[in-house]
C-alpha cells in the first residue's frame, strides 16, 4: 500500500523540486489532489492522484482582498459575522479579477470600516495589510457613499443643513454632499463617518431612516448582487 506523506513530500518525489519549491506550489493553486485544487502543503495523501497543473508557475502568494454586499443587516459588535457568508459558492460568478479561488483565501481576513447600525452593503475583508492602513489606520481619508431610504417630511433647509458641517456627540463633522436620488432616498458621500451619524444628521432635519445600504468605498464601487463577494483586482487601490 502506498505510504501516507505531506502532499509537498509526494510532490518533490513527483517533479523532484525543493521543499520550498513545492509548497510554494501547493499554496499557490497548482497542485490537484484527484482533480482538485489542494492549497495545504501538510495536507496528507496516500493513494490520491497528485498533478501539478501545466500552467504552474513559481510565485509568492499575495494576500488577497475580498469586497461583500451584506445582505441583511449584522451586530457590529461581532464584526467577523459576514464571514460565515463568504464561500467558494457565493462567489460573484463574473469576477473578473483573474484570481483563482483558494482556501487560504478564507483565513485570517481583517474586517475594515464597519457598516452603520442597520446598514446593508458594502463591507471589505483583508489579508493585505497596505489595504489595512488605508482602511482602519487612515480610515478619515476615504469617503464612503451611501443611499440611504428615509420616511418624514424634510425640514424646508434641510437639504441645505445636511451638506453643512455639523456637531454630533460633541464631535465636529466635516461637511458631506447629501442629495436626492428620488423622494424616498437621499445620497450620502462623506468621510470619518461616526456610528450613528447618518441617523442623527437624517432626524436632525425631520426625516427617519428607514434603510441604509452602503455601495463605495474610495474609489471602489461594490458592484455585486446581494450575498455575492468579488476579489479586488491586483494593484486596485481605495
Amino acid at each position: 500500500m502506498t505510504e501516507v506523506m505531506r502532499l509537498s513530500k509526494r510532490l518533490i518525489e513527483l517533479i523532484h523540486c525543493s521543499r520550498s519549491e513545492a509548497e510554494q506550489y501547493i499554496e499557490g493553486g497548482w497542485v490537484l489532489v484527484d482533480g482538485e485544487i489542494v492549497d495545504e502543503p501538510q495536507f496528507m495523501v496516500q493513494a490520491q492522484k497528485v498533478e501539478l497543473h501545466p500552467d504552474a508557475v513559481l510565485a509568492p502568494v499575495e494576500p488577497m482582498t475580498i469586497l461583500f454586499h451584506l445582505p441583511t443587516p449584522y451586530d457590529p459588535a461581532d464584526p467577523t459575522a459576514p464571514l460565515k457568508l463568504i464561500t467558494p459558492a457565493t462567489r460573484m460568478p463574473d469576477d473578473s479579477s483573474g484570481v483563482r479561488t483558494l482556501k487560504r483565501h478564507f483565513a485570517r481576513l481583517t474586517p475594515t470600516m464597519p457598516l452603520e447600525a442597520g446598514a446593508t452593503g458594502f463591507l471589505v475583508f483583508t489579508q493585505d495589510k497596505r489595504v489595512v492602513k488605508r482602511l482602519v489606520e487612515d480610515a478619515e481619508k476615504n469617503e464612503q457613499e451611501y443611499h440611504v431610504e428615509v420616511s418624514g417630511k424634510i425640514a424646508e433647509d434641510g437639504l441645505a443643513r445636511l451638506n453643512r458641517s455639523m456637531k454630533f456627540n460633541g464631535w465636529p463633522l466635516p461637511p458631506a454632499k447629501v442629495s436626492w436620488q428620488n423622494e424616498k432616498r437621499l445620497r450620502f458621500a462623506l468621510k470619518n463617518v461616526r456610528a450613528g451619524q447618518i441617523e442623527f444628521m437624517c432626524k436632525s432635519v425631520g426625516l427617519t431612516v428607514v434603510a441604509m445600504k452602503r455601495i463605495r468605498i474610495g474609489r471602489v464601487p461594490m458592484s455585486l448582487q446581494p450575498g455575492q463577494w468579488r476579489y479586488l483586482p491586483p494593484d486596485t487601490l481605495f
